[in-house]
């Protein structure tokens, strides 16, 4: 259940916009920063807080990398996997990052601490390879 505090802020956010779908990703982001994943409760209580069935935020969930249905490590790693990161040594990246930390992509280490998932493009070619840690930039990598 939602502290009182952040219940309201969403809801004080929502009652400001005509159509509260258009803020539907940031609510899914701040129940998956409170709880770490948006689980099936927490997709419930963001369905009912806009309006929606929990179907149509599934949906909205599921279309999106940064939204995790599932648990993930404290820090989640998107190893941008785009053309330019693919020809500037995404794979040396990736690999390097898998063998050190035991995991493959897609998997959580052990003690709960790093996810490594693959993402498409980020947007940060300019500093390729690139990764987010967090949803923080870090490039160009070797």
């Amino acid at each position: 259940m939602l502290p009182k505090e952040l219940d309201q802020k969403l809801r004080n956010q929502i009652s400001q916009v005509e159509y509260p779908r258009e803020l539907a990703v940031d609510v899914m982001f701040a129940l998956q920063d409170f709880y770490g994943y948006l689980s099936d409760e927490a997709l419930q209580e963001g369905a009912q807080l806009l309006s929606l069935t929990p179907l149509e935020l599934e949906e909205l969930a599921t279309f999106y990398d940064f939204i995790y249905r599932e648990p993930v490590g404290k820090y989640v790693l998107h190893v941008c996997d785009g053309v330019v990161c693919w020809m500037n040594g995404y794979g040396r990246v990736r690999d390097y990052l898998c063998k050190a930390l035991g995991v493959k992509v897609g998997e959580t280490t052990e003690d709960g601490l790093f996810t490594i998932l693959p993402t498409a493009c980020i947007g940060y070619c300019d500093l390729s390879p690139a990764m987010l840690v967090n949803r923080r930039a870090y490039g160009p990598l070797t």
